[in-house]
């Protein structure tokens, strides 16, 4: 019985006593659960990008155009296309918010309206370039040889002109409208991504985990699709975001051309080049259209350089 009494005092002295422990951890601070998160997942770009200010700035104004877009038949008190010419060259005022155009149209409902143009003929023609640019890249990438150089050789043809004048031209052949638009951008587009594409596949081809799918008979379909693709597309998310800007850029000035989407359809472009008479007399009819262009671009730009900064481990301090 000494002992046990013996014991217990050394164990009390110590703090080893049961009651001392449980006591103990209630005023131990407990170390926060640090969760580790892998570079290039979905949550580490995300929280990336969420700590990005530029990246912010550019969602929420890119977010506020759109939701105008969605609402505009709700917020608009004119149609975009009725026309009174007794209200004519108004400058903004609390009935045109915006004020009107030579035809006495409310350029506030143009402004919003022309929002979808905009949007829909970038996202659609940046869709279809970076579908097939991935498909070209890819094939180029992977099997090399003869259908290496005959992809890039060709493609090369379409790097040789500038973009507008690419454009342009397919424009001049397949005609003007939305769709024709689309189209042409989307092919004049389709050489960066294959060229992009392919370089990330040169860098991963001849890794050990390509090679073990070889060994083991795995289809070539499905080596590119499963292991290829997804481990060599993190460059393409940040050019998928920079080239709707540049598709957005573009189809405005496509249709300040006279080539992208015609009138009554009240896109950026066409509205700036309606416009460029009565610059001097009635400046907002420009520079109202012009704003909307250059903050649909700057967000796209903004996303698209936090997505960099996200996925390119050279960059992240």
């Amino acid at each position: 019985m000494p002992e046990e009494l013996r014991k217990k005092q050394e164990n009390h002295e110590r703090g080893d006593h049961p009651d001392h422990r449980r006591g103990g951890d209630k005023h131990r601070p407990r170390k926060k659960r640090q969760e580790s998160l892998k570079p290039g997942s979905f949550k580490y770009v995300w929280r990336s990008v969420s700590r990005n200010k530029g990246a912010v700035v550019g969602m929420i104004m890119l977010v506020a155009i759109i939701v105008l877009c969605f609402l505009s038949p709700y917020i608009c008190k004119y149609p975009y296309a009725k026309l009174n010419m007794m209200d004519s060259y108004q400058t903004p005022n609390l009935n045109h918010l915006f004020g009107t155009d030579e035809m006495g149209r409310d350029l506030f409902s143009r402004v919003l309206y022309g929002a979808r143009y905009t949007l829909i003929i970038g996202l659609l023609a940046t869709a279809m370039s970076a579908v097939l640019g991935i498909i070209m890249g890819a094939a180029a990438g992977y099997f090399g040889g003869i259908v290496d150089s005959c992809l890039m050789r060709f493609l090369d043809i379409f790097q040789a002109f500038p973009t507008l004048v690419l454009a342009m031209a397919f424009c001049a052949v397949f005609g003007t409208g939305v769709d024709k638009c689309i189209l042409a951008l989307g092919i004049t587009g389709i050489p960066g991504f294959a060229r992009l594409m392919r370089a990330n596949i040169l860098r991963i081809v001849n890794m050990e985990y390509i090679e073990a799918a070889r060994t083991i008979n795995c289809p070539t379909w499905k080596i590119i699709l499963k292991h290829i693709i997804p481990n060599s597309v993190s460059p393409v998310i940040v050019e998928i975001a920079m080239t709707v800007s540049r598709n957005g850029l573009t189809s405005s000035s496509l249709s300040f051309l006279g080539l992208g989407v015609q009138p009554p359809k009240p896109e950026w472009g066409a509205m700036l080049s309606a416009a460029r008479s009565y610059i001097r007399d009635y400046p907002h009819m420009v520079i109202i259209p012009g704003i909307f262009i250059v903050i649909t671009v700057l967000s796209f730009n903004l996303i698209g350089d936090a997505f960099r900064d996200a996925l390119d481990p050279t960059l992240k301090n």
